[in-house]
């Protein structure tokens, strides 16, 4: 699309369900759903992108990155797969970029799931904030080349037996590190995570444009020993959004969907089951609009 190769995993394209769209995290790609997927596509239609600058997808220098850039990308690869509105469920920076989406075609939005999702408040992990500092991607480059495969993995298995660490979370920071042998990821993530994150914190908050989504079916997942994104954001944002639904996966990290892929899939399964379609149109943002400004 525009001259760029997108890739995407697609399941259960014929069972007649609902449309999932699942969005991964900062560094991740489509396979962070592998556990998910296949349980979903029973039941929906599942379409699994590596966003741009991730995974199999193009790695542009010169990209824009933004979360508007993502969501109006997404946008794009459902019209050109002909899916006219589905369910968007992002994680982490996915999840922001869900929100996002769901601001920007709301008309387009079925429902939003956020998984320990991003764009919720300001506070995250130290080591993300840091990535934001000036020679990120140098550092970045000279990590991977003094760094042996050998090393990494004895690294990742020792991260996974500390009391304190969750086994994905070493394993997605381990794949993270893994991508950016690649030029084109590690110039994709220093921009992306400039644009969403400074040293203090995040920069862009969705909280405040919450209110758009009353009239929408959300669901907040979030694992309460996560060490990336506090779950008191999930909690904060349940609290402004009386009519969503919230769950805690007790002892899981920051990703919760790979450490419990089947009560995760069978939760998405109830959500998607139990709740009605939003159908925002024009006229019902417009009214929304008007009544926060009373």
């Amino acid at each position: 699309m525009h001259g760029q190769q997108v890739t995407y995993l697609e399941a259960g394209a014929d069972s007649g369900g609902p449309v999932v769209v699942l969005l991964h995290g900062l560094a991740s790609s489509s396979r962070t759903w592998a556990g998910v997927a296949p349980l979903l596509s029973a039941h929906a239609h599942v379409i699994a992108p590596d966003l741009l600058g991730h995974g199999e997808s193009a790695k542009p220098r010169s990209g824009d990155y933004s979360l508007g850039a993502y969501a109006a990308g997404l946008r794009d690869l459902l019209v050109a797969l002909g899916v006219p509105r589905a369910t968007i469920v992002g994680h982490s920076f996915g999840g922001g970029v869900a929100m996002q989406f769901a601001y920007q075609y709301p008309e387009l939005t079925e429902r939003l799931v956020l998984v320990a999702s991003g764009g919720l408040g300001s506070h995250v992990s130290i080591a993300l904030r840091a990535a934001t500092l000036p020679g990120t991607a140098v550092a970045l480059r000279v990590a991977v080349a003094v760094t042996p495969d050998w090393l990494t993995r004895l690294g990742q298995r020792a991260g996974q037996m500390l009391p304190w660490t969750s086994g994905p979370e070493i394993d997605g920071l381990a794949d993270a590190f893994h991508s950016f042998t690649d030029r084109g990821a590690r110039s994709a993530f220093t921009q992306t995570i400039r644009s969403a994150l400074n040293w203090s914190g995040q920069r862009l908050d969705g909280t405040e444009r919450l209110y758009l989504l009353a009239e929408t079916p959300v669901l907040l997942v979030s694992g309460d020993q996560d060490s990336v994104i506090p779950v008191a954001h999930s909690r904060a944002a349940h609290h402004a959004l009386p009519m969503g639904r919230l769950e805690i996966f007790d002892g899981a990290g920051h990703f919760p969907h790979v450490e419990q892929p089947q009560r995760f899939a069978g939760l998405l399964d109830d959500f998607l089951a139990t709740s009605t379609p939003a159908e925002i149109n024009v006229q019902s943002m417009r009214c929304q609009l008007l009544d926060r400004q009373h």
